[in-house]
């Protein structure tokens, strides 16, 4: 029988090996920052700032890590800079799996901002003193959260949104590192700013549940629709992301692929209007959606537009993109994407429309409220080989005429509309749109913007619609 000194010794050693295997398989993350991932004027720093609440989150198998110092720069030239900490060194001695940094915000402030021009030079070196680790870490730039401080010498919204926000998209771009957008994330969340510049507690939970989403994203490897391409292509960025422009069928075409993709290989299609109000389009690239445009202007929804659409659907499709897709249009952009899926109703996920013409009499007609668009009317009118006011007038071929087979294709729709829209009157549009879909028992959510025009399109924060698109989807 075994003395007792060999028992404890042998019990001694199964321990620490418990230990190094626990350690070994715990996935360290490491948030690097400024004030705002410090957790600086909240009540109880150690409990609500993010890092800590999404350590929460993830519960075990993770370690996140806080190395967040205040009122510190991103640039390397100014007596506040971020890597003369010793936050730093610990964040580097930590040898994370995942990075996440969040710095710029005080890079935006007087007389910071007056060395911008060194921002993408000193980002990409921080970043590559990450890269260089054993553990290759992942890292991930998050965009600052908005400002809602007014004194221009401080680190104002516009400084932020113009100065900081493009730069650290150029860095993404160049280094093929993944965004994470918590600029529009916070965007209509003032009051729950008490300083104007640091969130409070419930912002934080915002960031957490964001971050943790990245975190346990499920992704779809080796996946590069790029190579899928046929023709010759030109890439350039769309707000960090590369974005490929080519001709296909005579129309120029755009993919925008995320930095990783997700798994099922989600898509949204924008109808009309490349890069307008594209606060939508960001959240979805940042989870792993591709983002795919082929333009048809100006047919209005025709046939040979829908046909178009049809073999660009099935070259995308064949690309390995999912078979259903998100279709997404604003204004004008309604008709042809209602268009399009009431001849697919089964390659379709679901449909955003926003501020959506759907009956070409009001808009570019002009035949009821609105004053319409005399020159487009002309062009519709040809579009469909109409040579008489009244042919055009008896046209049945609107999503407002079609919403029985709409309804069939029992696909989600959300509409987001302001009220006060005198070029898409929404009594001329969504109204009756809404209406009929309902009494036959469609699915359509309608969100109203009180007080707001034709523009400004989507919303400043786009979370309802990316959580009807990702719902839509199963997630």
């Amino acid at each position: 029988m075994p003395s007792l000194s060999s028992r404890c010794y042998t019990s001694l050693l199964f321990i620490l090996f418990s230990i190094s295997t626990y350690a070994q398989n715990t996935i360290r993350i490491a948030c690097v920052g400024n004030s705002i991932t410090y957790g600086a004027t909240l009540a109880n720093r150690e409990r609500d700032a993010y890092p800590s609440q999404l350590q929460n989150l993830l519960g075990k198998g993770y370690e996140v890590l806080n190395f967040g110092v205040s009122g510190r720069t991103l640039l390397r030239d100014t007596p506040a800079a971020y890597t003369t900490t010793s936050q730093y060194q610990d964040a580097l001695k930590s040898n994370p799996n995942i990075v996440f940094i969040k710095l710029g915000t005080n890079d935006s402030r007087l007389p910071y901002r007056l060395k911008i021009d060194q921002f993408v030079g000193d980002y990409k070196s921080l970043i590559q003193s990450f890269k260089t680790l054993p553990t290759n870490p992942r890292i991930i730039l998050l965009l600052p959260v908005t400002s809602f401080l007014t004194d221009t010498t401080r680190q104002v919204d516009a400084a932020i949104r113009k100065l900081i926000i493009p730069r650290i998209q150029q860095v993404a771009f160049d280094e093929k590192l993944e965004l994470i957008d918590l600029h529009a994330l916070t965007a209509t969340d003032s009051l729950l700013f008490p300083d104007k510049l640091h969130p409070s507690a419930p912002v934080m939970t915002t960031i957490a549940r964001r971050l943790y989403e990245a975190v346990t994203l499920k992704t779809q490897p080796n996946f590069d629709i790029f190579s899928k391409i046929k023709e010759p292509v030109s890439v350039s960025s769309f707000y960090g992301y590369d974005c490929a422009d080519f001709t296909f069928q005579g129309r120029a075409c755009k993919v925008v692929k995320p930095r990783v993709v997700a798994t099922g290989k989600p898509w949204i299609w924008r109808a009309r209007f490349w890069g307008h109000e594209p606060q939508t389009d960001i959240a979805l690239l940042d989870r792993g959606f591709h983002l795919v445009y082929c333009d048809v202007a100006e047919l209005f929804g025709n046939a040979e537009a829908v046909e178009l659409w049809n073999k660009f659907y099935k070259y995308m499709n064949k690309a390995g993109l999912a078979d259903k897709v998100c279709l997404e249009g604003l204004s004008r952009g309604g008709i042809y994407a209602y268009n399009w899926a009431v001849e697919n109703p089964k390659k379709v996920a679901c449909v955003y429309v926003d501020a959506p013409v759907l009956d070409l009499k009001s808009w570019p007609g002009g035949k009821g409220k609105s004053k319409g668009s005399p020159s487009d009317w002309a062009i519709f009118k040809k579009d469909y080989g109409f040579t008489t006011e009244v042919e055009a007038m008896n046209f049945k071929g609107n999503p407002l005429d079609r919403v029985p087979q709409i309804v069939k294709g029992n696909f989600p729709m959300l509409h987001v509309v302001g009220d006060a829209d005198d070029a898409v009157p929404v009594s001329e549009n969504t109204e009756p749109f809404e209406k009929q879909v309902l009494a036959l028992g469609g699915k359509i959510t309608v969100i109203h913007k009180p007080g707001v025009n034709h523009h400004p399109h989507s919303l400043p924060n786009p979370t309802p619609i990316v959580d009807f698109i990702l719902k839509s989807i199963g997630n």
